[in-house]
């Protein structure tokens, strides 16, 4: 996962509302869901040592036991990737002609240590009112709900007016070539074809009590891409010091990145929470904010706005150094020095558009700007369409009144990178809610409140039943 929990510190106001009451007892159909939930977490699914196809074998298990036909359910993997399965299951609307409507996560997981946790990451442990495991909430809470929702939808006999799908894909944490969202788009677009598809991206933050400060729908985001800033040259005895020298290039180069502002930019998606972020900012800052969305060219608001960190981070592409590697021995003139540049690029400016503006900044042609492996094509924002946003903000004001509500847009990167520029716009929705620090997420002793993760799993369910009952 790419993502941050990002406007936190914004919108972090301690609201009221609640999630299900601590302690009561599970219903009979949560208790088959956390069993779903438990045998996905228990699947080690990571790039090193895991299979997702495993994991995607005992998800398809659960839908054909509800009785979802086998011919509605595709599993799909490469050849060369035979670990790094996914698959794609249809539930059938009434209406042909209608669009689909599209449940897309991730069954992969980052890498977890046994001996640096506090328990063990692949075995799901309930302790003082948490979920404890790797992936419990990144992305196994969104699959396991996912597929627990077209269970529910079967047993129940429920047919929706549209067609509902569901894409469990691999690769979304790296660690592989291979993304099973990226293959889909390419060689099986038919297969997920909808009008829009529901992602992770989107989730609340509680505050230090527990209760929920801000439920945030996700609506477009960055594009992650590496840059290899890299100076060579002959090198020779440390003891001879020659002016040109390849550390010393380097270095100059990447403090002339350091001080490049790219300029402020906003779209539909940034400018609607922005105008929100006047009422809850700091004085001093929402003025910033309103002088700034009226000319983005004023540097002195601009100076105030990007104090924080969150919002500089949506405020417009950004570069900056990550790793370095240089030299070769301690008594020896360098001959090479490399440096990593991750940038997170604005919707509608290009790899190669940042990659030139590195380059004149740097301004030495000593220093070459390379692209690192290109994960994704830049996308689009996705539209603010009330019939994707309207359903799912109304339901969160029910399900979880007076917490404020934000359309956001991410300043790390999604599977939705690949689905969006294929037609199929992709929006970040969960109605999950993390812990002030994250929850752990991608670190040590990850965690989900139990009673958050009921709440989300019935907030997803009742969802999705609103869209499928609303004409495509």
């Amino acid at each position: 996962m790419y993502k941050i929990f990002a406007v936190a510190s914004a919108l972090f106001l301690g609201a009221t509302g609640t999630a299900a009451a601590e302690g009561q007892a599970l219903r009979p159909d949560q208790l088959q869901f956390r069993a779903l939930y438990k045998e996905l977490v228990e699947t080690n699914t990571t790039a090193s040592s895991g299979s997702c196809t495993l994991a995607a074998e005992r998800m398809a298990a659960h839908l054909r036991a509800a009785g979802l036909p086998a011919s509605d359910i595709h599993a799909f993997a490469a050849p060369d990737r035979p670990k790094e399965g996914g698959l794609v299951a249809i539930y059938p609307g009434r209406d042909p002609k209608a669009k689909a409507v599209l449940m897309l996560a991730h069954l992969d997981v980052v890498e977890a240590k046994r001996e640096d946790w506090t328990r063990d990451p692949f075995t799901l442990v309930e302790e003082n009112g948490y979920f404890y495991g790797r992936g419990v909430i990144d992305d196994k809470a969104m699959a396991s709900i996912f597929v627990d929702t077209l269970v529910r939808f079967k047993k129940e006999g429920y047919r929706p007016s549209r067609t509902l799908k569901l894409a469990l894909t691999c690769g979304e944490e790296g660690g592989s070539p291979f993304n099973g969202a990226d293959y889909l788009a390419k060689n099986r677009r038919d297969l997920i074809d909808a009008a829009f598809a529901l992602n992770e991206g989107g989730y609340g933050l509680l505050d230090a009590s527990g209760k929920p400060a801000f439920l945030a729908v996700q609506v477009g985001e960055k594009l992650a891409q590496n840059y290899v800033l890299e100076a060579t040259n002959p090198g020779g005895h440390s003891s001879r010091p020659m002016p040109d020298n390849a550390i010393y290039r380097l270095a100059n180069a990447l403090v002339r990145v350091e001080g490049h502002r790219f300029p402020v930019v906003f779209n539909d998606t940034t400018r609607d929470f922005f105008g929100r972020m006047v009422h809850v900012a700091p004085p001093e800052q929402a003025s910033a904010i309103v002088a700034l969305l009226k000319d983005p060219a004023d540097n002195a608001a601009r100076a105030l706005v990007e104090r924080n960190p969150d919002y500089n981070s949506v405020l417009h592409t950004t570069c900056v150094a990550t790793t370095l590697e240089a030299g070769h021995a301690s008594n020896a003139l360098p001959q090479r020095a490399r440096g990593n540049v991750n940038c997170r690029i604005f919707p509608g400016t290009s790899v190669e558009d940042v990659r030139q503006t590195l380059e004149q900044v740097i301004a030495d042609p000593q220093v070459k700007v390379t692209m690192g492996e290109i994960r994704a094509a830049a996308s689009p924002a996705p539209p603010l369409d009330l019939n994707v946003l309207g359903p799912a903000e109304k339901l969160a004001s029910e399900m979880f009144p007076g917490v404020p509500q934000a359309r956001m847009m991410l300043a790390g990167a999604t599977d939705g990178a690949f689905l969006t520029p294929v037609g199929i716009p992709t929006y970040g929705v969960s109605g999950l809610f993390a812990d002030p620090d994250g929850s752990g997420v991608h670190g040590l002793n990850e965690r989900m409140r139990t009673k958050v993760l009921y709440d989300g799993r019935d907030y997803l369910y009742r969802l999705m039943k609103i869209y499928g009952d609303t004409p495509g």
